[in-house]
């Protein structure tokens, strides 16, 4: 929240260059991660982490507060990721790369196991509520944050991450 203030202030200032280095360096893994959860793949999501900051940078100066900076930021990134995963109609594998970082974390096959069908029920999902369980499930960000980011009310939000919910303990209880 410190960081959030003095990249206020900077703006205030009309100090973009040193505002937008905050913003990245403050942001820049949490957006990655989220893109990630999102994309599945890590060329992909670096391309769309470098568009998000591109656009930050573009429209920074048209920042007018109304609200937080970070829900401003995981906007514009669900935005560029959303509209990456409609031009290339995502592959339906599943990406190992999470399987590959557990396994060398040294986490038990029956976790590995866990993180690979979370992860394909997970691909399963329509994109929406794929979008609102990642958001709430993994990045812990209340229904009000989301709505912002999304532009969705509160209660379709719920009934999107319930539904969400649903289908992944059924895909998770049928095998």
């Amino acid at each position: 929240m410190l960081v959030e203030t003095e990249i206020s202030e900077l703006l205030k200032k009309a100090d973009f260059d040193e505002a937008f280095k905050l913003i990245v360096s403050s942001q820049k893994k949490a957006i990655y991660i989220h893109i990630y959860r999102m994309l599945g793949n890590h060329a992909d999501t670096d391309d769309a982490l470098q568009e998000t900051f591109i656009r930050v940078w573009r429209h920074l100066e048209k920042f007018k507060g109304d609200s937080k900076l970070s829900t401003w930021v995981y906007r514009i990134a669900t935005n560029v990721a959303l509209t990456q995963l409609e031009k290339e109609k995502k592959r339906k594998t599943i990406p190992l790369t999470n399987v590959e970082v557990a396994i060398s974390e040294g986490l038990a096959p029956t976790s590995v196991e866990i993180l690979q069908k979370l992860e394909t029920a997970m691909e399963r999902l329509p994109s929406r509520q794929k979008q609102v369980f990642i958001m709430r499930y993994y990045d812990e960000l209340s229904y009000q944050d989301i709505a912002d980011i999304t532009g969705t009310s509160e209660g379709a939000l719920k009934a999107s991450y319930h539904h969400a919910v649903k289908k992944i303990e059924a895909f998770l209880q049928a095998d």
